[in-house]
């Protein structure tokens, strides 16, 4: 990632996505929305909408709603990066460190890893915006879906 003023500037338009989407997760209490827009150089930028709304630019619709529907390529390329994004670097580091006889007792399993997590959440006693709220309320937060 280069940085150019109030861009990030990236030479892949999938690597600007996941930028983007992890920003908009990072700054929702603040209510700050990031886009990805056609960068200077042929490549792709992501900024603030006060900036791109400065610059008189419309973000591009390219951020999908969610991850659900990741390719394996997808993964080898974030797995392949030589200088990937943190997020996605802590995410992966998560696995990469386990045991690969637990990785293959979670799928033959079939360890509902959503379950751990909402319960491991429960457990902090915020809330989705990591506001505390205390620990009966996170219980009815993560547990109840």
């Amino acid at each position: 990632m280069k940085k150019d003023n109030f861009l990030d500037l990236f030479d892949s338009k999938q690597k600007a996505i996941d930028h983007c989407m992890y920003l908009n997760f990072k700054y929702r209490i603040a209510n700050i929305c990031f886009g990805v827009l056609h960068g200077p150089d042929n490549n792709w930028a992501v900024c603030e909408e006060a900036t791109a709304q400065e610059m008189d630019m419309e973000f591009l619709n390219v951020l999908p709603k969610d991850y659900s529907e990741m390719s394996y390529d997808n993964i080898r390329h974030i797995r392949m990066d030589q200088d990937p994004l943190p997020h996605w670097d802590s995410i992966i580091g998560l696995f990469s460190v386990a045991d690969g006889e637990i990785l293959r007792y979670i799928l033959y399993a079939k360890i509902p890893l959503e379950k751990l997590i909402r319960h491991e959440l429960a457990g902090r006693g915020y809330d989705k915006n990591h506001r505390w709220v205390g620990f009966d309320k996170a219980c009815e937060i993560w547990l109840i879906k």
